[in-house]
């Protein structure tokens, strides 16, 4: 949840107290679905000020939807506000951090903040309208099902679709009760809880160190992490365990030569919590170890995906190239 400003949190938050009035047979609106519609449509307003009442300055605007092409628009949209929300006249664009379109907002849009107003640029009057649009007349949006309907009736792209479930996974389990440690050493349950402590933090390449996390670089791929403070895998293992005092070198590769090797072939039945699980490229090949993160027990670990997630919890075997572990306390 760090990526989230306190402001648009809580709008999130207030839309979800508020949507049983709007649409009571809705079921299942979370603001984890609110903030991964918003993270997508407009980064939870990113540069944007926030006033306390709610209103976004300056106001966020899309492409004008002329059938350009620019931004992914192919279809060409007459003017339905003149101008009332989208500050053209004689065009159409979306507005706001949920980015509606004007004609949608007329049936949507609703007053979150209590001022007789409903304006798609104040945080709480757009996440209550887009609450208000997902649940249409009376979703269960914990179905998965239900929640996909939804998400491709705000927009019909199967891309659009995957990431924006991407980050409402993220955004859950970010803020989900504390995993149950079980029985572990003393110095293991540091570590673990070091770890844990740091879920939503975004993940930056190149982020992190002994000390906690800091901006990153930018990644063989082109990923920057420059302008991102969080951790990339191996900083948030090498941060975890200097809470103990165990200064761990920097990269995934080189850590898997600290402590006692558990070889792939062995199973994660072998594993115990503490213990740093690494993936590969290539099977047998130590030195194509590209990943790294620390296990929790229950089959599940602690980690820094890639760019554009967050420190979360992941099944171990949820990710391919599984490397085996080592045992480091």
């Amino acid at each position: 949840m760090a990526d989230i400003p306190d402001r648009m949190l809580a709008a999130y938050r207030n839309a979800t107290r508020m949507i049983g009035r709007e649409v009571p047979d809705c079921r299942g609106l979370t603001w984890a679905v609110l903030a991964g519609v918003a993270k997508v449509e407009s980064n939870h307003a990113a540069g944007r000020r926030i006033s306390p009442s709610g209103d976004i300055r300056p106001r966020i605007y899309g492409v004008v939807l002329n059938g350009s092409g620019a931004g992914g628009n192919t279809t060409a949209f007459t003017d339905t506000d003149g101008g009332k929300w989208d500050g053209l006249p004689e065009a159409e664009r979306a507005v706001g951090p949920f980015q509606f379109l004007p004609s949608t907002w007329e049936t949507a849009g609703r007053d979150g903040n209590h001022d007789r107003r409903a304006d798609p640029h104040n945080a709480d009057d757009a996440a209550l309208g887009a609450g208000v649009y997902l649940c249409g007349k009376g979703r269960n949006l914990s179905s998965r099902a239900q929640l996909r309907s939804a998400i491709l009736q705000y927009n019909h792209s199967t891309t659009y679709l995957t990431d924006v479930l991407g980050w409402i996974d993220q955004y859950a389990a970010a803020s989900t009760k504390p995993f149950a440690i079980g029985d572990v050493s003393s110095r293991v349950r540091t570590v673990l809880d070091a770890a844990l402590a740091q879920r939503g933090m975004p993940y930056s390449w190149g982020g992190g160190n002994a000390s906690g996390p800091t901006t990153g670089t930018v990644s063989p791929s082109g990923k920057s992490g420059v302008n991102i403070k969080g951790f990339d895998c191996s900083g948030l293992t090498t941060y975890a365990f200097a809470r103990v005092g165990v200064r761990l070198p920097r990269t995934a590769a080189a850590q898997a030569g600290v402590g006692l090797r558990i070889p792939a072939s062995a199973g994660t039945a072998q594993l115990r919590p503490g213990d740093l699980v690494f993936y590969a490229l290539v099977p047998g090949q130590d030195a194509s170890i590209h990943h790294v993160g620390i296990y929790l027990g229950h089959g599940q670990m602690i980690n820094a995906p890639r760019p554009g997630t967050v420190v979360r919890i992941d099944p171990v075997l949820a990710m391919s190239g599984y490397a085996g572990g080592a045992r480091v306390l």
